[in-house]
């Protein structure tokens, strides 16, 4: 897996993480954003550099998941 930065600095290991921790896959990725099926798998195997808006995108949804827990979520013992 290629791990050289990119010019926004995130690497393919980066979009990973970022996926695991919003609870998605690749497919739900390409079809939430309307991308081509392939490109995140590109992108993971570092064949196809990371755009600049896909960590400002991920960056709006793990705010959104972390709003979401700590205002909306019912909390456990509730």
């Amino acid at each position: 897996m290629n791990t050289k930065a990119q010019p926004d600095g995130w690497v393919p290991a980066d979009f990973k993480a970022a996926l695991t921790e919003l609870g998605w896959k690749q497919v739900d990725f390409w079809r939430k954003t309307g991308i081509n099926k392939d490109t995140p798998r590109r992108w993971l195997k570092g064949t196809t550099p990371i755009p600049r808006w896909v960590p400002i995108y991920v960056g709006a949804m793990l705010d959104l998941k972390r709003l979401h827990a700590k205002y909306i979520a019912p909390s456990k013992g509730e």
